[in-house]
């Protein structure tokens, strides 16, 4: 059975941070896989290549070893073990997934959250006080987006979850009851 990308990705972010963490190393491992996402935004066909079956092996070699040359310790092991299963394009998945866990182990949300207009900035810091009690955390960064679509009110999207209080919402579901 083959599984998919973010089932996998899952698995080695679960992996990784328990490492991390068992050598007590969460912090440092962090730092390093957020330079990691860096070169993986700046080039983004990397992942790609690297797992690319069709291309040759000696210069995929080459270009890994050029790419873990400045890690260390856990991530470089890690690189290792995901370039030699073919998994290179999932990097970001994984990264990704170590965050959420050392977010959370932090008690951090990270989350957004779309208006019609730019919040400021003690909207903002009450409005991220008020989703992290709400879901249980010590704090919330939420990424704010602007789209004038939604008419009014907020929207809030973290781990999975959404919270529409957005006045686009309200007048559709209004619009459908009317209409029934």
């Amino acid at each position: 059975m083959k599984l998919d990308k973010n089932t996998v990705a899952k698995r080695y972010g679960r992996a990784l941070y328990e490492l991390a963490t068992e050598q007590d190393q969460t912090e440092d491992v962090y730092k390093e896989l957020l330079s990691l996402r860096e070169i993986f935004e700046e080039l983004p066909d990397l992942g790609n290549m690297l797992s690319d079956r069709r291309l040759n092996i000696r210069e995929k070699r080459n270009l890994m070893d050029k790419l873990i040359q400045n890690f260390t310790g856990i991530v470089y092991n890690t690189l290792e073990v995901i370039f030699k299963y073919g998994r290179m394009y999932d990097l970001l998945l994984i990264i990704d997934e170590y965050e959420k866990r050392y977010d959370d182990d932090k008690g951090l949300l990270l989350g957004s959250v779309t208006t019609a207009v730019p919040l400021k900035k003690e909207q903002k810091d009450k409005l991220a006080t008020k989703v992290a009690q709400k879901f249980g955390y010590d704090k919330a960064n939420l990424q704010e987006n602007v789209d004038p679509s939604i008419v009014g009110g907020i929207l809030v999207e973290t781990n999975g979850r959404v919270i529409d209080g957005s006045l686009k919402t309200q007048i559709e579901n209004l619009r459908k009851k009317l209409s029934k």
